[in-house]
């Protein structure tokens, strides 16, 4: 097996007659690698010459301090590079090289998504996004008048929308759960959820990481609860893939939706649907497909013309998150968050901090609430006074700011943002 510098360099060499691998960012990843020099991700998690040189794969703005990156995240250079030369590509006969070049080489990212989620490549659909693929398993899945569906009330607001959509249509009965943040107990979620399913039960749909306090949920409990009464469950795991470490056998589920521009570094507009092989036939791709694609996953990709490149530097992001390594990154993600969220909680008690915090626990999200500082209202003031960006998250049961860095956020960064909550405690906002 290639050591992480031998993948490294075999990057590198390829990279002299691929021009998709070309430029700064394996580069940055190969003098992260020197730094490393064999050490453990807990070792290196506050190695600033390793995360520096990680850094330099990245094109910020460093004149904002980003620390929204739960929607979108930026991708390494050569990731970027790539997508734009498909595109010039394109641009140049697009009737032949959108669909007879670049679309067969998708068949690359397919195999490569299905390798790291854990499936085979016949199970996993290219998408644009979470929200088709889990849109596709919600108008796509067979409900009568009066059938249940459970979710929580913390799950993503397109989906709680599209199920009140079908509620509206088609006369189904959709239940909103309600859970502690944090929570108090994996056990106690799936005593919740067990206690609301009835024989007229028929779905379950969870966030598999919640994108509004980072809570990871146990999809693994709720599925085998579910599994013997015939219910299905949809997983949404916007936030969660290659956020931290895990394959689809570890959550044993049927159905997982996510984007692949948050913690994969994907370009804009890319992630799949995966349908374990025996439910494809019986969920309805989200638009139309033939009765001889009944059977297959690439019924789900049938979206019309679409620009190929995005999907295509999928490969190239995989890439960058295998030679940088799955561990050091949810380490140092770790790390990150309890640097912030321990320095704030140590500002008085007026601060909560309502995500589980540790080393072992949770990935990068976290959510801070200010006793006295509305969200809106600081998220504003940190932005325009401060150049910080952050996300205020107001829910009927909580409220705060979500803060969330990733692996080029410097620890710097975090700091001004812990100075400036610190101003507003003591100055209010303004």
């Amino acid at each position: 097996m290639l050591s992480r510098r031998d993948a490294v360099r075999s990057l590198l060499g390829a990279g002299a007659a691929l021009p998709m691998l070309r430029g700064s960012a394996f580069a940055a990843l190969a003098d992260a690698e020197v730094v490393a020099d064999g050490r453990s991700a807990q070792a290196l998690v506050d190695d600033e010459a390793f995360w520096g040189s990680v850094q330099r794969a990245f094109d910020i703005d460093r004149t904002l301090i980003n620390l929204n990156n739960g929607g979108i995240s930026p991708s390494p250079t050569h990731v970027v590079e790539q997508m734009i030369r498909d595109i010039r590509f394109v641009n140049a006969l697009p009737v032949e090289h959108n669909w007879r070049v670049l679309e067969p080489r998708m068949e690359a990212t397919r195999r490569e998504l299905a390798a790291l989620f854990g499936c085979g490549s016949d199970e996993m659909a290219i998408v644009r996004n979470a929200s088709e693929a889990l849109e596709t398993m919600i108008f796509g899945v067979d409900l009568h008048r009066g059938d249940e569906v459970l979710i929580t009330n913390q799950n993503y607001g397109r989906m709680i929308t599209s199920w009140e959509q079908r509620e509206r249509r088609d006369g189904i009965v959709l239940k909103q759960i309600s859970f502690p943040v944090p929570l108090t107990s994996d056990a106690d979620f799936v005593r919740r959820i067990e206690a609301a399913i009835t024989p007229r039960t028929k779905v379950i749909e969870l966030t598999h990481i919640t994108n509004l306090t980072g809570q990871i949920l146990p999809i693994r409990d709720v599925v085998r609860l579910a599994r013997p009464r015939g219910i299905a469950v949809f997983v949404d795991g916007a936030h969660a893939f290659a956020h931290f470490p895990f394959e689809r056998d570890d959550l044993e589920c049927d159905y997982y939706g996510t984007s692949l521009h948050k913690w994969l570094h994907a370009p804009i507009g890319a992630g799949f649907l995966y349908v374990r092989k025996d439910r494809i036939p019986t969920l309805w791709s989200l638009f139309g497909s033939s009765a001889a694609q009944t059977g297959l996953i690439k019924k789900y990709e049938e979206i019309g013309t679409h620009p190929q490149a995005n999907f295509n530097a999928v490969s190239t992001a995989i890439a960058f998150h295998h030679t940088l390594g799955a561990d050091r990154k949810i380490a140092r993600l770790r790390w990150l968050r309890d640097r912030w969220a321990n320095a704030v909680l140590g500002l008085g008690d007026r601060v909560r901090v309502l995500t589980p915090l540790g080393p072992d626990v949770g990935g990068a999200i976290a959510l801070v609430s200010i006793d006295g500082l509305e969200p809106g209202a600081l998220g504003g003031w940190l932005l325009s006074k401060h150049q910080i960006v952050t996300t205020p998250i107001v829910h009927p049961e909580f409220s705060g700011l979500r803060i969330t860095p990733n692996i080029y956020t410097q620890p710097r960064e975090l700091d001004v943002f812990v100075d400036r909550i610190g101003l507003a405690l003591r100055r209010g906002l303004s």
